[in-house]
């Protein structure tokens, strides 16, 4: 602490926060490339902290409401696709284990195909797009809450009909009016119609196809058997779905809880979200270094400026918290610039990975790591170039051009 005297020089010679704001507009050039520095580092830090944060959530299953358990066959684990059950697992299940959730004597439990098929966008069309395909009962909408149908309705068994996620569209690769309502789909040598479309928030399930399960099991030759059967738990736990496939070994198959299961997709992804933060993280400190340049190279320019201020009697430490306040205030515009910006242009952008796809999820963690990152350059900008500043004595600064 300093003493009484001192503080109360240091306060009567402090500078009004008026001058740090006029000195703003002396100089439009460097004020737009303040922003402009800035406003790129919010830009580039909610970029790499939105991808991250929207792969993890999707992998997460974030937006799954009930607690779902997966029956799947033994030694599949790690891949829905690569299961085979018995189709009658389904009916064994819901007639063996007791407390599932149930509606209108409807048991949540749905049994499931999951497939990931080349389709065409037409019939003779040699593109082959890489689909994600889910076959269904009517049960699997109360089974998966997430699931909310947004246009148009449900396929119908036996009329060579699909509905698509929201973000079918970058799955596929295409332009998402080529998914929109009344437009076809080419596999198994037949074309299907879409007739619904669907949104599954922060799913894998936003970026698949479903379709009727009969539908589905003929196209794949599949009749007899699932990939999976998934059932909701009310009163049970996880333990008696456990028990219950230990205690079928005719049924050779394993439970393991929905969220676990993508948690483990989740952990097989690590290493690629780590590359992408250290990659970003090494973006975002160039941008860093170059809004700090920016910051620098402004006002270094201002050496008379400091030796005058000086020699005026402020002290060395209000002019350095004079600067701070004026670099502070011009990169807290650039980072207000950059977040609207950002929530404009980058939220919800689709990204298209090998499970299918997901969106840029700028929340309110992204935004605060945004927001710190664009006034980290204001407040750490304006402190190399002050101390070159006050470094010069004062006649040796006042001489300076």
């Amino acid at each position: 602490m300093f003493p009484r005297r001192v503080r109360n020089e240091m306060m009567l010679r402090q500078l009004p926060f008026e001058y740090a704001y006029r000195n703003l507009g002396r100089s439009r050039v460097r004020l737009v490339t303040s922003l402009v520095g800035s406003a790129l580092v919010v830009l580039l830090v909610l970029a790499s902290a939105g991808f991250v944060r929207g792969m993890q959530r999707t992998l997460t299953q974030g937006a799954t409401l009930h607690e779902n358990v997966i029956l799947l066959g033994a030694g599949s684990e790690e891949a829905l696709e690569r299961s085979q059950i018995d189709a009658s697992v389904e009916t064994i299940a819901a007639a063996s284990i007791g407390g599932l959730k149930q509606a209108a004597n409807v048991i949540y439990a749905s049994p499931e195909i999951h497939m990931a098929l080349p389709v065409r966008s037409a019939r003779g069309d040699e593109r082959e797009l890489n689909a994600v395909l889910r076959g269904v009962r009517p049960v699997a909408f109360l089974v998966h809450s997430a699931v909310e149908i947004v246009e148009g309705r449900a396929p119908e068994a036996g009329q060579d009909e699909i509905m698509v996620g929201s973000l079918a569209a970058t799955r596929l690769g295409v332009h998402d009016a080529r998914v929109a309502i009344g437009q076809t789909l080419h596999f198994d040598n037949r074309d299907w119609r879409i007739v619904g479309r669907f949104s599954a928030p922060n799913t894998v399930m936003d970026a698949e196809i479903w379709l009727p399960l009969i539908d589905l099991q003929v196209a794949t030759k599949r009749e007899a058997s699932l990939s999976c059967v998934t059932v909701t738990l009310d009163k049970a736990s996880y333990a008696d779905v456990d028990l219950f496939a230990r205690s079928r070994l005719d049924l050779e198959i394993v439970a393991i809880p929905e969220r676990e299961y993508y948690s483990s997709i989740a952990a097989f992804y690590r290493p690629i979200r780590i590359m992408i933060l250290v990659t970003a993280a090494l973006i975002a400190m160039g941008g860093l270094l170059g809004g700090l340049n920016t910051v620098y190279a402004a006002f270094a320019a201002r050496v008379r400026e400091v030796g005058m201020l000086q020699s005026l009697g402020f002290t060395r430490l209000a002019i350095v918290l004079n600067l701070s306040e004026e670099s502070l205030f011009a990169a807290a515009c650039g980072t207000l610039l950059g977040l609207g910006i950002g929530s404009l242009v980058l939220d919800d952008i689709a990204i298209r990975f090998s499970m299918g796809a997901f969106a840029l999820t700028l929340d309110a963690p992204v935004m605060l790591a945004g927001a710190v990152g664009g006034l980290l350059v204001g407040l750490v900008g304006a402190v190399p170039p002050a101390i070159r500043c006050l470094r010069l004595p004062i006649p040796q600064a006042l001489k300076s051009f």
